[in-house]
């Protein structure tokens, strides 16, 4: 598969081969090509699995700061092409301060934290409303669980008690979610809660494949402008970690992953057919 998004270019199909033809990306598969597009109007290439590219589109890329990523064939994050560093210094070191002040980390978290309750509440809110069957009951009362936990968060006397805001809210969330898939194959999309390393069903490697996307996405703007991606506020700081990505990532996890799953799945967009189960 090779598609275009939101001017991004994605390749999953493999074997793929792409190289630079002049301006323009050649995609080939077999020696046949499969598409060609203007290297201009690409603002980053993520790649899938065994998915070739030319040193040359990687030069092109790095020199003119594109976004290039390769993930597993499974959609998890394996690395980035960085270009130059770009943004000020100054910026940079104005973000390591504020990490090292509790109360302005503290107070950069607490919007990503309402953020991302907000948007959770709304998306237990509106499938309570759409609904057909299942139990609206459980969704509001979630959702009403959620909502009595948005005033803790401007109290939060520090980071790890607004993590733990989080946490809860997350538990009210996915212990619920499942009733919001309407598969007409429940006993292959069945949800029994958040799950990862690996995802133990498909409708949780779904919402992993899609969070490593919108991670990729919040790390390419974090560096476009020109902060750094491992900086982050509410994620605790770890070797390789992409906090600030992570931080940027929480308020659109539920509004963009989270109903784009559930739309793949109850317009039967996605089926069970289009998944690879590991053995064991």
């Amino acid at each position: 598969m090779v598609a275009e998004l939101l001017n991004v270019l994605y390749v999953q199909t493999q074997g793929a081969y792409l190289h630079l033809e002049h301006d323009t990306v050649r995609v080939e598969v077999d020696h046949q090509t499969r598409a060609r597009l203007p290297l201009l109007r690409l603002q980053g290439i993520v790649m899938f699995g065994q998915v070739s590219i030319s040193p040359f589109l990687i030069h092109r890329c790095a020199a003119d700061g594109r976004l290039v990523v390769w993930l597993t064939r499974s959609g998890r994050f394996a690395g980035r092409l960085e270009g130059p560093v770009r943004g000020s210094v100054l910026l940079r070191r104005a973000q390591h301060l504020a990490l090292g002040d509790p109360e302005r980390a503290l107070a950069l978290a607490r919007p990503i934290v309402a953020a991302k309750l907000q948007n959770s509440r709304q998306v237990l809110l509106r499938g309570a409303r759409d609904t057909k069957g299942g139990s609206p009951e459980a969704l509001r009362a979630a959702g009403a669980g959620i909502a009595t936990l948005l005033p803790q968060v401007e109290t939060a006397p520090s980071l790890n008690y607004l993590r733990g805001i989080e946490g809860m809210a997350a538990r009210e969330y996915f212990g619920v979610f499942g009733h919001l898939v309407r598969s007409d194959e429940p006993e292959h999309f069945g949800f029994d809660g958040r799950t990862r390393r690996p995802p133990r069903d498909r409708v949780n490697a779904i919402l992993s494949f899609l969070y490593a996307l919108i991670r990729g996405e919040c790390a390419g703007a974090a560096e476009g402008a020109g902060l750094d991606p491992q900086v982050g506020f509410l994620h605790a700081l770890r070797p390789g970690r992409p906090a600030l990505a992570l931080d940027l990532m929480e308020e659109f996890r539920p509004v963009v992953a989270d109903r784009l799953a559930l739309t793949l799945i109850n317009r039967r967009q996605l089926r069970s057919d289009h998944f690879t189960t590991a053995a064991g």
